[in-house]
């Protein structure tokens, strides 16, 4: 399964569960099996009185999570051409249910994000309430490249980032670093690559029973000045007002121009972000900018049920198989995109994106409204 859960017993008899996602040579990607066994330890955990806390984490140097498990879907949706495929409808329910749960998780839930944190991975780090960060870590939602869009909630949370940035990084799959994430909100704590298991100590250490957040932020603010010192130089803040000017536009079509132009720019950040959304899907910029236009102001419960229905119309167009087919399974990095030319694409297709696919109610009626 890839997944692996203890149980630790502190000082005071509290336990501490900690999750680890083992899948290293795939880069913890998440599969379906991997996704219902967290939710349902998850459920186990929140309903024991003597779990106090929740550690996720992810084998290997590299990478916390790198996503979803996404060749096993595109050969699903091979055998369905047109349709969406039984695995599609089960693995998005059960995934944007975990990350649901994850957000209105009743315990402290830290998430150690090192490494390659994308896509899915972004999904658990981002709803975890204590969301950790390392020198190593470079956290994005890189879809465009595979014919997709930012989803796991992400139209919720990079629509809370300052300016255009959200959008920026949805339509270029740039990487952020530690810095960045604290600077934009989308991480808690920074901690050393080697403090993992003096945080885990410290955990089991507190008394559980008595100002247990008072405890929790006196030692994550301990650990995190002992590390302070190997925290990186932001890069995107800073970059702000630029791609604030870049984006003063009014469609999806003058986006994708006006960061298609920052190819050559003399800048080289801006420029490999312009070149990876120019080299990848158009169609994902059409979505993206609808995504951000209609979830404005939409609860989470909300997007992720707006992202399931646009999730299960992409594997029934044919953007998305043709993307991951490029970038993870022939390798070729030469997507030949059904709708090459951004200007060309049917609104029609677009809103179709947005449709319901499905009999009866929403298979995610049931989360409730939170957030806004």
């Amino acid at each position: 399964m890839n997944l692996h859960f203890e149980e630790l017993t502190g000082v005071d008899g509290a336990r501490i569960g900690v999750g680890t996602l083992d899948a290293e040579k795939s880069l913890n990607a998440l599969s379906l099996p991997m996704i219902q066994a967290l939710s349902a330890r998850l459920k186990d955990w929140a309903d024991d009185a003597n779990i106090a806390c929740v550690v996720l984490r992810g084998n290997g140097a590299k990478a916390f999570c790198a996503g979803g498990e996404v060749r096993s879907l595109v050969e699903a949706c091979r055998s369905h051409p047109g349709e969406v495929p039984p695995l599609a409808a089960q693995f998005f329910t059960a995934e944007y249910a975990l990350d649901y749960q994850l957000h209105t998780f009743p315990k402290p839930l830290l998430c150690w994000g090192h490494g390659y944190v994308l896509g899915g991975g972004m999904g658990l780090l981002q709803g975890s309430n204590v969301r950790i960060v390392t020198p190593s870590s470079r956290l994005a939602m890189p879809e465009v490249t595979i014919g997709l869009y930012p989803d796991v909630g992400a139209t919720w949370f990079l629509s809370q980032l300052p300016g255009k940035l959200g959008l920026f990084l949805a339509m270029t799959g740039a990487h952020i670093n530690a810095r960045d994430a604290l600077d934009l909100g989308l991480a808690d704590r920074f901690l050393g690559e080697e403090q993992l298991d003096a945080l885990i100590d410290g955990l089991l250490q507190l008394n559980w029973q008595e100002q247990s957040a008072i405890q929790l932020n006196s030692l994550l603010k301990a650990l995190q000045a002992e590390a302070v010192a190997s925290l990186p130089a932001g890069q995107w803040l800073a970059r702000r007002e630029r791609i604030d000017e870049s984006l003063d536009v009014v469609d999806p079509v003058g986006a994708w121009r006006a960061v298609s132009q920052l190819r050559d720019d003399r800048d080289p950040l801006i420029a490999r972000a312009a070149k990876t959304m120019a080299e990848g899907c158009p169609l994902t910029v059409h979505l993206i900018w609808q995504q951000f236009e209609r979830g404005r102001l939409m609860s989470l419960a909300q997007v992720l049920r707006m992202e399931y229905t646009m999730s299960l119309n992409c594997c029934r167009h044919p953007e998305f198989s043709e993307g991951v087919r490029a970038q993870l399974i022939d390798k070729d990095k030469n997507p030949r995109w059904h709708w090459p030319d951004v200007a060309a694409i049917p609104q029609a297709v677009v809103d179709a994106h947005f449709s319901k696919v499905w009999e009866g109610r929403h298979p995610l009626a049931d989360l409730a409204e939170i957030g806004s």
